[in-house]
């Protein structure tokens, strides 16, 4: 849950800058299309760590409601895939419950070494999204 209208998180959301502020270990993202963007994320899982190039790709998109977001990424340690759905449920007049679902494959030494620690690594990922979320909500004042 977060301190906003869901036309507010929307706007951050889908915005290329500040997405690539608010997910975890983007280090780069860049538009190549219509809602598909090359990126270079940096993540550590467990005694795994390693650069992933690919691609993000948005689909199914409703204004200020939800999107499913299609990631494909490649790395020398392993592949990773997702598809997450993503959706924004108002509460109040000022909150929204920003829910997601999602399922990941991992391929490689990233499968073997990754699995192990994946649930941690994904409740870390989370609580990171949320904090870059609130920090970014807080600091430009979105219309």
């Amino acid at each position: 849950m977060v301190n906003a209208v869901p036309s507010k998180v929307w706007k951050i959301l889908m915005d290329t800058d500040m997405l690539a502020k608010v997910v975890p270990g983007i280090s780069r993202l860049e538009k190549t299309g219509e809602n598909i963007f090359k990126s270079i994320l940096e993540i550590k899982l467990g005694p795994v760590n390693g650069a992933f190039t690919g691609s993000l790709q948005m689909e199914e998109i409703t204004e200020s409601k939800g999107f499913i977001l299609k990631v494909m990424q490649n790395s020398k340690i392993g592949n990773a895939s997702a598809a997450i759905k993503i959706n924004l449920l108002p509460v109040d007049a000022k909150m929204t419950e920003v829910a997601f679902d999602g399922d990941v494959k991992l391929s490689g030494l990233l499968a073997s070494m990754g699995q192990r620690v994946m649930g941690s690594v994904s409740n870390t990922l989370t609580k990171q999204f949320f904090a870059n979320l609130e920090k970014e909500l807080e600091t430009h004042s979105v219309k």
